[in-house]
């Protein structure tokens, strides 16, 4: 699937904060130089740092595997649907078949 076009960016922007939290906090470049740097306002850089602490617990939390339930189901459903149609057709067809050799064997009479 795809990602749109909004969906990369805001991978972008959040790859772009995680790299200027990373140089002041690991690299100790001051909150006002780095902003200047990266034309950031000092606001928007805590409202990141904060948002960041935050979250930072699901960093540690184990991945579960994509829930791929609602597709499933309409799997499911459809097989079972196709499955339908096949017995239903299959009783048919042996319906008409049989009715058939009773038309043959009373025409022969």
């Amino acid at each position: 699937m795809e990602r749109t076009h909004e969906e990369v960016t805001e991978a972008i922007r959040a790859l772009s904060k995680v790299s200027i939290l990373r140089r002041h906090l690991l690299e100790k470049e001051p909150i006002s130089k780095l902003c200047y740097a990266v034309g950031l306002q000092p606001t928007v850089f805590y409202r990141c740092q904060k948002e960041f602490f935050e979250n930072g617990a699901a960093a540690f939390e184990q991945k579960r595997p994509i829930n791929h339930s609602a597709d499933q189901e309409r799997i499911a459903y459809l097989q079972k649907n196709i499955q339908t149609k096949g017995e239903v057709l299959a009783e048919a067809m042996a319906e008409h078949v049989g009715a058939k050799k009773r038309d043959r064997g009373n025409s022969d009479r």
